[in-house]
This record gives structure tokens, sequence and C-alpha cells, in this order.
């Protein structure tokens, strides 16, 4: 079920409110566009400004308007466990296919406690989970011993890796199998992730190109490395345009100019500046995406 292309969705806003009608459109664009699947409120949704109520209602919308026409991995991560598993439960009564939780930032536990953390998790809901490691916005790295150890859990099923250590692919297929679900966190990488036993990617670049990243993500499936390199050579130029200032501010502007939504973030992130807007539309040309 978790597979290819899984667009980590922005939250459109206006006037510092969530635009529910922009986002249901979204939603729907993106599944008639190809994306194999859809989160909901990770980072890339500004999950850390939404409120409770907000990020609950953006699980909702996603899950009405999919409509079961592609998974809803839901975003359900906090570095207080009691919150995370507060968004998780609400998640699967929802009717999400699935959660995706980071592991805890800015409190840094120890292996030890990232174990307890996902235990907690798994043991109040009956939902696939899916760990999301990404030391440079946590601040801690799971380690594959301990990610071992939650495998063997019934709900832990797979990772969204963003560590751009390509090697962790294959010790953590040494280390748990090959049906463990590994999900690049990464567009840039995503090509080498994938010639390493991934089965797909959380992509931000897919907000943005959702046809073209559901193709690159079939050609890779398919093993067809050299019709996904001409797709990657395609979209390189846009992996590094979106991240050139904080995401989501880049994609954001960049479906602004596609007219998908406003290009509207909240404080702490504000607009990108003029440079950024300049390399964008150039990575939007070179993607063919616009002229």
């Amino acid at each position: 079920m978790f597979k290819g292309s899984i667009t980590a969705l922005v939250t459109p806003m206006r006037n510092g409110s969530v635009d529910e009608e922009a986002f249901r459109s979204f939603v729907d664009w993106q599944i008639t566009e190809g994306s194999n699947g859809l989160v909901p409120v990770g980072t890339t949704g500004e999950s850390p400004t939404l409120s409770h109520d907000e990020h609950k209602r953006v699980v909702e919308m996603c899950i009405e308007m999919a409509a079961g026409r592609v998974p809803v991995i839901a975003g359900a991560g906090s570095n207080n466990t009691r919150e995370a598993i507060d968004l998780a439960r609400h998640a699967e009564k929802a009717g999400a296919d699935a959660v995706l939780v980071v592991t805890p930032y800015y409190n840094k536990p120890n292996q030890e406690g990232l174990y307890q953390h996902y235990k907690a998790i798994n043991d109040a809901i009956g939902l696939p989970i899916i760990i999301y490691n990404i030391p440079p916005r946590s601040v801690v790295d799971m380690s594959v011993e301990t990610m071992a150890r939650l495998a063997e859990l019934p709900n832990i099923v797979g990772v969204k890796d963003a560590t751009a250590k390509l090697e962790r692919v294959s010790q953590t297929r040494h280390a748990i199998g090959p049906d463990f679900i590994q999900l690049s966190g990464e567009d840039a990488t995503a090509l080498a992730f994938m010639a390493h036993g991934g089965r797909g990617c959380i992509s931000v670049t897919s907000n943005v190109a959702p046809k073209l990243c559901a193709e690159f993500q079939a050609a890779c499936l398919a093993g067809d490395f050299a019709k996904a390199l001409i797709y990657q050579d395609r979209l390189m130029p846009l992996h590094q345009a979106l991240f050139i200032e904080p995401n989501p501010t880049g994609a954001k502007y960049a479906l602004s100019v596609l007219s998908q939504m406003e290009d509207d973030v909240r404080l702490p992130l504000v607009g990108i500046t003029e440079p950024t807007k300049t390399a964008i539309r150039a990575a939007l040309v070179h993607a063919g995406l616009t002229n």
C-alpha cells in the first residue's frame, strides 16, 4: 500500500487561516496527477504552527477528499508522547491508513527513550506506524538496532529516512529484512535510495510536480533506472531550489506560480526572497511545468 510518490502535503493558508477550499482542491489535484499517497500535517504541512483543532481538521479533510483513492498517512508526531498518542488516535478514528511519527525533537531522548516512545504509540492504536527519522530537524538519529527492535512490534511497518545516509537502506534491509518499508525523505537522493531497495519517497517536490514525481517513482519501482535518471535530470534543479530557504516556503511560492494556492506561510516562517523566487521559476521552466 505504501509505495511510490507520496506527497508531504503543504497546508494552504489565506490571511493567516487554513484555506480549506484550496486544500480540498489541492488534494484532488494531487490524486488526479498520479500521486500514490498523501501525508497531511507533517513538517511540510507546517504542523508546528497549527493548533490541535486545525491539525485534526486537516487530517479529516484529507481523508474525506482522498475517499480511498490513495492511502493517507497522517502526521502524528510530537516530542510529547501523550500528545503523539492523542494525534495518532484521532487519525485512526478519522480513517487514516497509517500515521507518520517523527523522532522526538528538542528533548533529545536516547535510544531507549526512542524505543519506549514508539512502543507507547504502537500500544495505543491499531494503525500501521511509519517512523520518521530526520536528524537535521530532531537532533536525534534512530539507530538501525533500535529500528530493528521496533520492527518486532505489530504496528511498526516502515521508516521515512531523511538521514541522507544512503548506506542506511542496505543496513536496515540486512537488519530487518526486505519487507520493512523504507521510504526516502529526501527528494534529491531518492534515485540512489530506490536503487538500494527503497519503496518510494515521501516527497516535497511532488507538491509541485506530482505527475513527474509519480512517473519517476514508477520507473524506479520497475527497475528502469535509465528512465528514472531522465526524470532525475529534469527534476534536480527543482529539488534544490525548493530548499534554498526553509521548507515549505519554496514549495508554496512554486504552487502560487502554478495557481494552486496563495503564497502564504505562518510565522516564524516568512516568504522567500527575490533571488530564490528567480531560482524556483527557472527550475519550474527546466522541469517543463511553466513557460
